[in-house]
Formats: structure tokens, sequence, C-alpha cells
């Protein structure tokens, strides 16, 4: 681990440390490792956090997007618009249904799709729209539904990176058909494995969801069509089910952070922070600031030689990946652009002012 890691979990496990010993340990001795009684408590316990009335658990957040896809028909020959963005499953869930992405360039300042410019590239043939919630700020949501009711499209938000956040009050993952969520180890409500989460409102779209988590059948031995073996582990609910009454405060721990690094960059040439828009909640999965005039590799070398951890995400956006290859998606500038600018800063709930201060210095003196 790097004296400054991008992310050091352990204060946050500590924290909760008895607390999930009693309860691995109970779970361990129960011997109900599949679909057992801490999946079954976990999912209303979710679906009352969020406010929605379904929650299906999954194996993965990739796996709660292909569920969507699949729940609410997304099929060949169909398209979906996504940003290019985000990571790669996002854009992966639409061709493994055999559809097509298209993607929208993003708002460089929230580092979302930018939602005036979906209309452009709706075709007949597109079905649904993937706004992605990056980094924890949240897609602006209302004139995106109302574009997508005008032409009759279905929403999935992918909340891989923003559990917890909120759109005018109402939490990300509610809003559109369907939400899919990712407890990967590095996430804001994390598994110490992979998990995910598919939501909804809806009671047929839940209904399908289930039965695609269990190799599409609805009573054991009777499958009715082709599905997935996607269960969220027993000892992986245990984990979220003591985690998940904290993540409010792990959350404003988070923008507690974001802040103080804000205050500290704040007016230093060449680098832009994060912004927060007044429809949103930011719960920064990640601090991504912007370095400008081609300094941002240099910089992320000067971090790495102080043995400070930062990361890149993402220097490929998805429309240049190798398995698009041969397809035209038009230009993209400002996903284009943020690829070579973007640099995500060293962030936990419980990251000190001090840890912060040197990381700054760091970036400073870099910066000459």
């Amino acid at each position: 681990m790097a004296k400054i890691p991008l992310l050091d979990m352990r204060p946050e496990i500590e924290s909760i440390w008895d607390k999930l010993m009693e309860e691995l340990q109970a779970t361990i001795k129960g011997s109900q490792f599949i679909m057992g009684p801490n999946v079954k408590a976990f999912e209303p316990e979710l679906a009352a956090y969020l406010g929605v009335k379904h929650c299906v658990t999954c194996n993965s957040g990739t796996d709660a997007l292909v569920l969507s896809m699949r729940a609410l028909g997304i099929k060949e020959g169909d398209e979906v618009i996504t940003t290019p963005f985000t990571f790669f499953a996002t854009s992966e869930c639409i061709g493994v249904v055999g559809a097509k992405p298209v993607f929208v360039d993003i708002d460089p300042v929230t580092f979302n799709m930018d939602v005036s410019k979906i209309e452009a590239k709706i075709t007949s043939k597109t079905k649904a729209i993937i706004p992605v919630h990056l980094y924890g700020h949240v897609v602006d949501m209302d004139p995106l539904m109302k574009i997508a009711e005008k032409h009759g499209l279905k929403v999935v938000e992918d909340v891989a990176q923003a559990f917890g956040s909120e759109y005018k009050g109402k939490k990300a993952g509610t809003i559109g058909d369907t939400g899919a969520y990712s407890f990967f180890p590095s996430k804001n409500l994390s598994a110490f494995g992979d998990g995910g989460a598919f939501v909804t409102d809806d009671d047929d779209i839940a209904a399908k969801a289930r039965m695609l988590r269990v190799h599409g059948a609805s009573k054991k031995y009777h499958n009715e069509v082709i599905g997935y073996n996607s269960r969220l582990d027993e000892l992986q609910a245990t984990v979220l089910r003591v985690k998940l009454p904290h993540i409010d405060e792990w959350n404003e721990g988070r923008r507690q952070a974001a802040a103080r690094y804000s205050k500290m960059l704040a007016g230093l040439d060449g680098v832009i922070t994060p912004s927060e828009a007044d429809y949103a909640k930011h719960v920064y999965h990640q601090y991504t600031i912007r370095i400008l005039g081609g300094k941002r590799d240099a910089v992320q070398q000067a971090l790495a030689d102080a043995e400070i951890g930062s990361f890149v995400y993402y220097p490929v956006p998805l429309d240049k990946l190798p398995v698009y290859a041969g397809m035209e998606f038009g230009a993209l500038t400002n996903s284009d652009m943020c690829a070579t600018e973007v640099l995500s800063l060293p962030i936990w709930p419980k990251i000190t002012e001090d840890i912060q201060t040197q990381v700054v210095a760091k970036i400073r003196e870099a910066l000459g």
C-alpha cells in the first residue's frame, strides 16, 4: 500500500469490527450460504432506505445492469443511449443482450451525460437510456425523464458510483424504470467481494429480474427462460447489512473531505475542482479534478514518486475501445478532453485534513 493510498478502507472496517465479527460468525454457524436469511433481510432494508418497492440483489453491479436490460425487454437490434465516459460494464450490458450502444457526449463540469444532446441521437431503434451517476454526482434527471417519456424510452440508472446520492431529495437509482447498484469493495456501500442490486417500483419488472437471477426459474426446476446464476452471497449480504446503517454518516465524511480539498485547491492555476449542481447531493465516490495544459500525467507521476495514490477514471472513452473498432459514434469532444485531464485523488470517509494537506502540497509542487 502506498504511503497515502487512493482508498483506505481500514478506518471504516475498524469502526464496525465487533458487530461485523459477531454477524459473520453467526452467518457461518447458521450455514445457509445461498439466498439465506441475510439476503432475504437485506433486500427490504435496502428498498426501505432507497424508498422503492422492490430490491433484487445479484452477483454484481454489472449483472444488475444486464438484469435491467433483460427485464425491460431490450434485445438484438435495439439501440441504447448512454455515456462514453464510464466503466465498460455500462455499455457491455447493452452488448450482452445484442443491442447497440449509442454514445452522447458529457458535460465537462459534472462529467455526466449532457442531457441536452440526447434527442439528437434518438432513432426508430432507440429503446432505452442509461444515465451514469459518475463519481457520485447525479445526472440531471428531470429533463432526461421528459425526453424518455416523449419518445417512449426506458431508463436504467447506473448507480454503481453513487450509492446514497440524491436528485432533488430523491435517491439516485429510484427515478428511472430501474436502478443498478454495485457493492464492489471500493464503492461507498461496499461488500468484501462482488455484489450488486437491481431496484424498481414495477411489480412485473421485479418478478422478471428475480426469475432471471436464478436460471430463469420462478419455481425451482421449472425454468421458463434462459437466465443466469447471479445471486448475492450470504456472507456479502451480512457485511452489507452491518454497513448500511452507517452509509449516510460515511457519505457525509466524503462530502466534508471534498469540501476541504476544494478549499485547499481554490485558485490553483491549471486545476479545476469538481462542483455540485443545485439539484444534486454529491457523495464523492471519487474526488476528481481536471489538470489543464497537458500536465495531468506529470502530476500523477509526482504523486506516485511521493507514494501518494491517484488514478485516472477513465483514460480511454468507451467509443475508443478495441471492442467498438469500426463503429462510428460521432464527435465526443468533451469526453476525449476529460480523458486527458481527469485525476482522482485519495478520498475516504475518515481521511484526515493532514493527509489531504500532503496531497495538495505535492500537486502544487508538481505544478510549480
